[in-house]
């Protein structure tokens, strides 16, 4: 029983409409799922994927009216999405100019070749040259298929010590320490390389040890939680798991497309398993996917008062 790499991120957004625009629009991903937070139905959750909605390409946002983020440890820092080659990097800096996105020239950091660029709210993303695996390409998606965005790659936490998250992610959750690398923004500070499943960039965790910076306070341009991929037939198996290891967890909760358990590491930042199945077709037909508000199946009899309190993204 191990863990196959991230299932989904998923972030916090004060301004879904230009957050909506940006992600189908500047960065050319499909909105594969239209949907509420199950528990602020106030909120719109919005899920942008490849074509299909695979597990591992979703990038998910939460419409919250917050405050913008305060940057700091004790937070996920930084979320890398796959693209195919150096080539398409040089693509997407031309892209992002021509956008008006402010975007760091391309470096190669920890083996890869990666860019670095943020949202219009500040939303810290790395473009890295990865093409390993398959591609589901959008149609209709403004970015040619060669260089659409084809899922997600490490996801970098901020620790001030590495010691009780190591635990946790060894012992309890099966990563495997792979490397180190310096920080990139202080090169004395070292990131720490987990691999999951098959490892590769789609299969990583990296942990930056940063004692010197305050917490951060989630907000608008941070992220909520990172999942990672469990096959459906260990969901079961993990939940014994989390709790003979003395892990406080949300028990068992179905979330529709996919089964979920929910734990803090030591430094409160909140993590998921996800179930790959039943997955998002389970509920629309995959050539329609995201184009109209879906509830899960608890929610439908309020489906009038939640649509209601939604804001236009569009």
């Amino acid at each position: 029983m191990e863990l196959k790499g991230i299932h989904h991120l998923t972030a916090i957004s004060a301004r879904i409409r230009d957050n909506h625009r940006f992600y189908t629009g500047t960065m050319g991903m499909r909105l594969v799922k239209r949907s509420v937070n199950q528990d602020d139905v106030s909120a719109w959750h919005l899920f942008y994927g490849d074509a299909a909605g695979t597990p591992g390409s979703d990038l998910t946002f939460f419409d919250w009216p917050v405050p913008a983020e305060r940057r700091g440890t004790r937070a996920i820092a930084r979320t890398h999405l796959r693209v195919d080659d150096a080539a398409a990097l040089d693509w997407w800096a031309e892209h992002l100019r021509e956008q008006g996105v402010r975007a760091a020239p391309a470096v190669e950091r920890d083996g890869r070749v990666t860019l670095d660029l943020e949202d219009p709210e500040g939303q810290r993303l790395s473009l890295v040259a990865d093409g390993a695996g398959p591609r589901n390409p959008w149609a209709r998606s403004g970015v040619p298929p060669e260089h659409q965005v084809r899922g997600l790659g490490p996801i970098l936490l901020s620790v001030p010590a590495l010691a009780p998250t190591d635990a946790l992610l060894q012992r309890v959750l099966g990563m495997r320490p792979a490397r180190e690398y310096p920080q990139p923004e202080d090169g004395r500070r070292t990131v720490h390389v987990y691999e999951m499943g098959p490892g590769g960039a789609a299969a990583e965790l990296h942990v930056a040890v940063e004692p010197g910076l305050a917490p951060s306070a989630q907000g608008a341009g941070g992220v909520h939680h990172v999942a990672f991929r469990a096959d459906d037939a260990d969901y079961e198996a993990w939940a014994e798991r989390l709790n003979a290891a003395g892990v406080p967890n949300s028990g068992k909760v179905d979330r529709y497309w996919f089964r979920s358990l929910y734990f803090r590491e030591p430094n409160g930042i909140l993590f998921e398993i996800a179930t790959d199945g039943p997955g998002f077709g389970v509920d629309e037909d995959p050539a329609t996917l995201g184009e109209k508000i879906v509830l899960a199946p608890f929610l439908e009899p309020r489906r009038a008062e939640i649509v209601a309190g939604l804001k236009p993204i569009e």
